[in-house]
């Protein structure tokens, strides 16, 4: 009896130990848990409505651009036009997927305002199509060389003219993530303009075309901490242009396009402030609101080559105060400047300089919906021919927002 009394004892410690998890509620063993895909459908509808009190481009009607206010007296006609827009409204969805390398993080996101062949129109356009596994991503999101979190807290869709803002389409190879500490290196997509159309139309020479045998190439150092983060990014970029007409000239070139974008957003207690100033050549289109990226310089006393492309200095900034006054009412206030050194070969009325600003307050009554009034000023100056024209806004925005998550 003794005997059979310990060799059952001994069963049921070794029973004890080599036993399945058992759930404390139901008592039954349960395997674990295997990580599973989650998804987030998110966006909002968006109505903007106000008043311009000037002449606008009627192609940017419910945005503040400063380079599409006119070059000349009553070039769009008489001042004062009412406007009402819904083409803020954006639809994105965003999953996390589990595999053996880790996470792949994808986002696809459109929004409704048209560009390029379809400005002016309300219509589908693709933001973000984006992959990412680990410390390699590709296909269409933020350049690096532009910092998107100094984007400021405002309404009006364009936002700051002197920002750096593109997406692009490139392959991103982050070797410093996560942390206080990020580093970005890409190559992106050349060529192509900040209103999605084609280089040939931003080069300002006669019967050529633009070629690019190598993509840009950007990237970014970022330092975050407690007190905000500030981030320094850089870019070059090999731009040619091919005279294809066969005549007694040759018009072809090529130029080096570089930038340097230095950004921060500091944190002061519930608020932020905002800065950004950038320099280069030959990179217009990736800044908010500017023309061309190279212009044509006379070649005096040379009949082969009378003009050659010049690629255009450029310089821009930004400076806005984000205010939280309590947890529904904020407001947000600043300037932005962008400035083109321009060719002797161009136009008179060809844009030089373009001024941003902007004031508001805005309310949020429940976590999904905000409603507010901001008031906008912009400036357009010409080239050489003395000529300006301004714009002053007043626009009142409604947004509903939502977001719904699955498999998490």
């Amino acid at each position: 009896m003794v005997r059979r009394s310990i060799l059952s004892c001994l069963f049921v410690a070794y029973a004890a130990l080599h036993a399945s998890p058992v759930s404390a509620q139901s008592g039954a063993a349960q395997p674990a848990a295997e990580p599973k895909p989650a998804a987030e459908i998110y966006g909002f509808a968006m109505l903007d409505m106000g008043e311009n009190a000037q002449q606008v481009d009627p192609n940017w009607y419910d945005v503040l651009r400063p380079s599409k206010l006119p070059a000349s007296p009553d070039q769009f006609g008489e001042d004062g036009h009412f406007f009402s827009s819904v083409r803020q409204s954006r639809l994105g969805v965003k999953m996390t997927a589990p595999t053996s390398l880790g996470d792949l993080n994808t986002k696809f996101e459109f929004e409704l305002f048209g560009v390029g062949t379809f400005a002016g129109e309300t219509t589908f356009r693709l933001r973000d199509a984006w992959g990412e596994l680990g410390h390699f991503g590709a296909g269409q999101t933020d350049s690096p060389f532009m910092d998107g979190s100094v984007f400021p807290n405002s309404i009006e869709y364009w936002g700051p003219n002197g920002m750096v803002y593109f997406k692009n389409v490139q392959f991103r190879y982050t070797p410093v993530k996560g942390g206080a500490n990020e580093l970005v290196v890409a190559l992106e997509r050349p060529g192509a303009s900040g209103d999605a159309g084609v280089f040939a139309n931003r080069i300002e020479l006669q019967n050529v075309k633009g070629r690019f045998p190598l993509p840009d190439l950007s990237g970014h150092y970022r330092r975050s901490g407690g007190w905000g983060h500030a981030q320094i990014a850089g870019i070059v970029r090999d731009m040619r242009w091919d005279d294809v007409l066969a005549d007694q000239f040759d018009l072809g070139g090529r130029a080096t396009g570089w930038g340097i974008n230095a950004s921060s957003r500091l944190a002061v207690h519930k608020d932020g402030i905002d800065l950004e100033a950038t320099y280069g050549k030959a990179i217009e289109n990736y800044m908010n609101d500017a023309p061309i990226d190279v212009g044509v310089e006379p070649n005096v006393g040379n009949r082969v080559t009378p003009v050659l492309g010049e690629p255009l200095p450029v310089f821009a900034m930004l400076a806005f105060y984000d205010r939280t006054w309590n947890d529904k009412w904020t407001s947000s206030a600043g300037y932005s400047r962008l400035h083109i050194t321009t060719s002797s070969g161009q136009l008179p009325s060809d844009f030089k300089t373009g001024q941003y600003a902007l004031a508001n307050l805005l309310y949020t009554p429940v976590s999904n919906v905000m409603a507010g009034g901001e008031f906008e000023w912009g400036r357009r100056d010409n080239n050489t021919d003395g000529f300006s024209s301004h714009d002053y806004r007043v626009q009142f925005s409604f947004k509903y927002s939502f977001s719904y998550k699955l498999g998490s």
